[in-house]
C-alpha cells in the first residue's frame, strides 16, 4: 500500500445496466486536502459509497489504510469520519441524543471536542431533530463526522444548506484538522471550494475519471479565458471551447495562436474585451465537455 491513505484501482458499479462509475482509479496519500468534483450524476457519491463500505463493487478494488472497504469495513470505519450529501436522523430525538450515539458507535469520548464544534458552528444541542432546519441538520452531521478527531475526513457536498459565514468556519476547521494530520477528502461540485482548500483534484465525468493532477497543474494550460462584449461569435472558431453567451457578452476559453485571435477580434464590433489566465472552472467545462 505505501501508507496511502485511500487507494481505487479500476473501480466499476453498476446498477444492474444503468452506469454508476466505470474503471475509476485514483490514490490519495497521507495528509492531503484532496478534491472530487463533478456535476451531480456524474459518479462522485457512487465512488464514495463504495469507499465506506455502503455499496459493494462491481469489479475492481478499493482500500482504506490499506484495508479492504468490504472485508475489512468495522476496522476502517472505526478511523474515518464521514458526511453524506444527503443526511437523516432519528427525528424523535435530540442533537445531544445523536452526538451522543455517535460517539458511543466510535468507541470516543468526545466531550471536550463535541462542545468546541458545536459553539463554533452554533449548533443547539437541545433541539429536536424533527425541528431542525437543513443547514442545522448539516451542522449535526459535520459535528457528528468531526467530534471524534478522525484520521481521514470524507465530506460529499459538505457546504449545501450552510450560510456563507458557516461554510467559512466549516472550512476553517477542516484546515485546522489538515493541518494537525488529518486526510481531508472533499467531493464537491462547487470548484471554488476545490480551487481554495485543495492541493490535488479529481474530475469525474459521466462515472469515468477524465483528470487527477495537483490543482495548480490542473490550472496550468496555453488557454486563456476570454470575454468579449459586441458583436462577436467564436463559434467555428479553432481553439474555442466552452462557449457561454449572455446577453450581448460571449465567455469562451481559446487554446490557439492568440495573434490569430486578436486579428479576427480586431475585425469585430466590440465594447470590451478581458483576456485572462482560465479559473477551475473553466478547466472543469473544458474536461466536461
Amino acid at each position: 500500500m505505501n501508507g496511502r491513505i485511500i487507494e481505487i484501482h479500476n473501480l466499476s458499479k453498476y446498477y444492474g445496466k444503468a452506469r454508476g462509475v466505470t474503471d475509476v482509479s485514483f490514490e490519495v496519500e497521507p495528509g492531503e486536502f484532496f478534491g472530487f468534483i463533478g456535476p451531480n450524476g456524474a459518479g462522485k457519491s457512487t465512488t464514495i459509497r463504495v469507499l465506506m463500505g455502503l455499496i459493494k463493487a462491481s469489479s475492481g478494488e478499493a482500500r482504506l489504510f490499506g484495508l479492504d472497504v468490504w472485508a475489512d469495513r468495522p476496522a476502517t470505519l472505526t478511523r474515518l469520519g464521514y458526511l453524506p450529501s444527503e443526511i437523516n436522523f432519528y427525528k424523535n430525538q435530540s442533537v445531544e441524543d445523536v452526538l451522543k450515539l455517535a460517539a458511543r458507535l466510535h468507541s470516543s469520548n468526545c466531550g471536550p471536542e463535541t462542545d468546541s464544534l458545536c459553539e463554533r458552528l452554533k449548533l443547539d444541542r437541545k433541539q429536536q431533530v424533527a425541528d431542525l432546519s437543513l443547514g442545522n441538520r448539516k451542522k449535526l452531521g459535520i459535528v457528528a463526522a468531526l467530534q471524534h478527531k478522525p484520521e481521514l475526513i470524507v465530506m460529499d457536498e459538505p457546504t449545501s444548506g450552510l450560510d456563507p459565514l458557516m461554510q467559512h468556519e466549516f472550512f476553517s476547521i477542516l484546515k485546522e484538522r489538515n493541518a494537525a494530520g488529518a486526510t481531508v477528502f472533499l467531493s464537491s461540485h462547487i470548484l471554488s471550494e476545490v480551487q481554495t482548500h485543495c492541493r490535488r483534484a479529481a474530475i469525474i465525468r459521466e462515472g469515468a475519471l477524465v483528470a487527477c493532477d495537483d490543482v495548480g497543474n490542473l490550472l496550468k494550460t496555453s488557454a486563456r479565458s476570454i470575454t468579449v462584449r459586441g458583436v462577436f461569435n467564436p463559434e467555428g472558431i479553432k481553439g474555442c471551447s466552452n462557449i457561454q453567451k449572455n446577453g450581448d457578452s460571449v465567455h469562451f476559453l481559446y487554446d490557439g495562436d492568440i495573434r490569430m485571435l486578436l486579428g479576427v477580434l480586431s475585425q469585430a464590433e466590440l465594447e470590451d474585451i478581458s483576456i485572462v489566465e482560465p479559473n477551475l472552472e473553466d478547466i472543469f467545462m473544458h474536461y466536461y465537455k
